[in-house]
């Protein structure tokens, strides 16, 4: 049996070793010469509106699906709408609030980095790992989100 210190000391191991994992893995994949043409955040809001099956996603609820900040992706989607891969359009449902979707260059320059990202992706992986390997990562790769979502929708006594 692991004391309490050992558990602490292997979960923030652990903890570490994925965070420096991700981050190795993605220094890699943004060296991408196709990065030049779309940023890693823009291509992440490219690639998030792509995968709305109504085409149109609030502000809100980009910002959960991108690691960025409310006034950062504000400006972002911005700058995305004045190269004209993105419009903004008000919900009949609700004029205060801005819905974004990917405009047709939009659509087609994620498609086209899209590709050339899987590509990447797929070679740094099955370099570094087997199929067997990339199912085990993936299982608790998707326990770990599941963990957070449940304590993220679990009140807390308040002090916590």
């Amino acid at each position: 049996m692991m004391s309490a210190a050992a558990h602490r000391r292997l979960a923030a191991e652990s903890w570490e070793s994925l965070l420096r994992a991700q981050v190795a893995v993605m220094r890699e994949l943004h060296k991408e010469p196709i990065f030049k043409e779309v940023g890693s955040r823009e291509y992440d809001v490219l690639f998030n509106l792509s995968r709305c099956p109504t085409g149109w996603l609030r502000l809100n609820e980009l910002n959960d699906n991108v690691l960025l900040t409310q006034p950062s992706i504000s400006r972002l989607v911005d700058r995305l709408e004045e190269r004209g891969l993105v419009r903004r359009k008000t919900p009949d449902d609700d004029r205060r609030g801005v819905l974004i979707g990917l405009t047709e260059a939009g659509a087609a320059l994620q498609k086209k980095v899209g590709r050339a990202h899987v590509q990447n992706i797929m070679h740094v992986m099955e370099e570094g790992l087997t199929d067997a390997e990339m199912q085990v990562l993936l299982e608790l790769t998707g326990k770990l989100r599941a963990t957070v979502a449940v304590r993220a929708a679990t009140p807390t006594p308040s002090g916590k």
